[in-house]
């Protein structure tokens, strides 16, 4: 009996994949989700502005390292609005159907969007927002400085999350790959969400902050903290980030 990874490889080969939604003629699915016209929008600064590390890339690459212990200080908007920008920043829309960004994404579904846990980020209030990519902005979903614990909880304890100024949370809008790529979506989500982690990494290096990502939590409590509901929605990465202590 085959296990469940081992029935994953299998069943998302490209020689079992049904005939994806794409070429049936199925309208392509959103480019971002709805966010509600009477939910409260924050205007982020030009990433442009920020003064980043002279360190040249390979000099970045070399320090990049998971850190999971942050000074109690916090960052700006101007900074946040840059670690967006190079996660998730959307540079081109194609024909609304497809977006290019500052990420790779199989066939440029960019299937995954960000949600924001903030603690200590100048100028916004302790809860959860998520990031308009196509505006570049900020929507908030809920202000509230206790939901960290449940996020903690969720995430097996690892309190480190509560020490961060903004832990990241990808969420994967799984038929957005899925209209393009059928089953095969499965693999790609996976592979963009490590592109993104990665990003955030090293673009985090050059203003001195730290970045931890975080695999290990309760899907389904995560999932339900957020309102997901853990099949076409779902958490698939986080990852904290704070201002280093050296």
């Amino acid at each position: 009996m085959k296990s469940a990874g081992e029935e994953f490889i299998i069943k998302t080969k490209y020689q079992n994949m049904d005939v994806a939604d794409q070429m049936k003629g199925a309208p392509s699915p959103g480019l971002q989700l709805p966010y509600p016209k009477t939910g409260e929008i924050i205007s982020l600064p030009p990433w442009d502005k920020i003064q980043v590390s002279e360190d040249n890339i390979i000099s970045i690459i070399n320090v990049r390292q998971s850190i999971r212990n942050y000074k109690r200080e916090n960052i700006n908007l101007l900074e946040l609005s840059y670690l967006l920008w190079c996660t998730q920043g959307v540079k081109e829309i194609i024909s609304d159907v497809a977006t290019l960004r500052t990420v790779p994404s199989a066939g440029g579904r960019h299937a995954l969007e960000t949600i924001l846990l903030v603690n200590n980020v100048e100028g916004l209030t302790p809860g959860l927002y998520r990031y308009l990519s196509l505006e570049h902005q900020l929507g908030t979903i809920k202000k509230d400085s206790s939901i960290v614990n449940d996020i903690v909880k969720a995430s097996f304890s690892q309190d480190f999350i509560k020490q961060s100024a903004v832990t990241f949370i990808w969420i994967a809008i799984i038929y957005r790959m899925k209209w393009r790529y059928g089953e095969r979506a499965y693999r790609y989500i996976f592979l963009d969400a490590g592109h993104v982690a990665q990003n955030l990494y090293l673009s985090a290096e050059a203003i001195n902050c730290g970045v931890c990502v975080i695999g290990a939590f309760s899907d389904d409590e995560l999932n339900s903290i957020l309102d997901l509901d853990g099949q076409e929605h779902f958490v698939i990465y986080m990852a904290t980030v704070g201002k280093k202590i050296r």
